[in-house]
């Protein structure tokens, strides 16, 4: 692939060749990114070719992805969620330009969807049959729905206590579940054990450098659908780090090809109970484990295995930390969705309630063109969904109860 020219380490700066390394630094076990060459892909591409294409999914940016043959990839559309003016909730909060990017839309019902499709469609590529990850769910669930009609099997790795919901997803398509008793950190370590002993295809983030080139393609899509104008500032759900730093990646490919003209500030927005990276970003940039319980399931990491990169976008976007408690992560959940119809997950709504309180520390300007990214369907956690809108009415099938709730509540 002529556009892609290798992997460099986030840690030590090492460069490799595609075909010189797997998952992690020969030299310090640091975290890869894909590198490019910026300059064959500015000669091969142009913004008028995105008006011609009707490829509504991710695969439109296949001119900015470390992927050879699309043809090889999982069949269900993956992308092109909306990205939602949120004039009603903007009012309220006194920002005249509130965008909310919907990542619920997705097949699974999460933005883990991306990051799931390029390290499917490389697994592809390399003829593998087995492929493994470690995640709280929604990766999980991710994975097995892309590779449910491809024929790959599936195991994966989860902490016993992740939601149901997302449980049933990964049994329904029919994935092989390990439930770990333990942390989302100890089925991470199983499941690099696993592939070091087995040879299993490791889609794990954090490890695995391809889940940061299918996330970037958020920030593709953000830019594309605001004509191609960078938002100020980028409100983002924060847990192993992968996430912030590819959406960073992804602004970060599109300015060295001259088709956004300066960069956001990214905002790392987590549950205050387990924030180690919003830890090491206000005090002197060490990651270290912290311990705690979050009702934001999907971002519950003790030690974050990509913190450095995440580390590393927050800085270079100039970018600042909001941590959340979890009262304002469940108090989010109702007030999004009355608000703007969309309904998020705990962790999905993690950045409207950093964006509130960022208001109230006077962080952000009325003027300036927000978004936030709402990166998985409510529908994923009811529990927590129910913690935050309480039971419904309960009467006989008889007008005169009826009645009486009618005058005592809706009057």
């Amino acid at each position: 692939m002529k556009k892609v020219k290798g992997y460099k380490c986030i840690i030590c700066d090492s460069e490799f060749s595609l075909d010189d390394i797997e998952y992690v630094c020969k030299n310090c076990k640091g975290n890869l990114q894909v590198t490019y060459d910026y300059h064959f892909i500015k000669e091969n591409l142009k913004k008028s070719d995105f008006a011609e294409n009707k490829d509504y999914s991710i695969w439109r940016y296949t001119n900015l992805l470390p992927v050879e043959n699309i043809s090889r990839k999982p069949i269900v559309q993956i992308g092109c969620t909306p990205l939602y003016k949120a004039e009603r909730l903007g009012n309220k909060l006194g920002i005249k330009n509130l965008y909310i990017k919907d990542e619920g839309r997705n097949p699974s019902a999460s933005l883990k969807d991306r990051p799931g499709a390029i390290a499917v469609a490389n697994a592809l590529e390399r003829g593998e049959k087995i492929i493994t990850c470690a995640s709280t769910g929604n990766a999980a669930s991710s994975l097995s729905c892309l590779t449910a009609a491809l024929g790959l099997k599936t195991i994966i790795f989860i902490p016993e206590t992740s939601p149901v919901a997302k449980i049933a997803q990964l049994l329904v398509f029919g994935a092989i579940v390990i439930a770990v008793k333990g942390t989302y950190d100890d089925a991470f370590d199983l499941c690099i054990k696993a592939t070091e002993k087995y040879g299993w295809y490791n889609r794990s983030s954090g490890y695995n450098p391809y889940t940061r080139e299918g996330k970037k393609t958020c920030a593709f899509e953000i830019c594309e659908q605001l004509s191609w104008e960078c938002p100020d500032k980028v409100f983002i759900s924060v847990g192993d780090g992968n996430l912030i730093s590819g959406v960073w990646k992804g602004f970060v490919d599109l300015f060295e090809i001259g088709f956004i003209d300066r960069l956001p500030q990214l905002v790392s927005c987590q549950s205050e109970n387990m924030d180690a990276i919003n830890r090491a970003f206000k005090s002197d940039g060490v990651i270290r484990p912290v311990k705690g319980e979050t009702i934001a399931d999907s971002i519950s990491v003790s030690f974050p295995h990509d913190g450095d990169a995440a580390l590393k976008a927050i800085n270079g976007s100039r970018g600042f930390a909001i941590s959340v408690s979890d009262e304002q992560i469940v108090r989010a959940i109702p007030e999004l969705a009355r608000e703007t119809s969309v309904f998020g997950e705990p962790s999905g709504v993690v950045p409207f309630a950093a964006l509130k309180k960022a208001i109230g520390e006077g962080k952000i300007k009325e003027d300036e063109k927000i978004v936030v990214l709402v990166s998985g369907n409510g529908l994923k956690d009811i529990n927590s969904a129910m913690k935050s809108v309480g039971q419904p009415l309960k009467i006989k099938p008889d007008l005169i109860e009826l009645d009486k709730i009618v005058s005592r509540d809706f009057v």
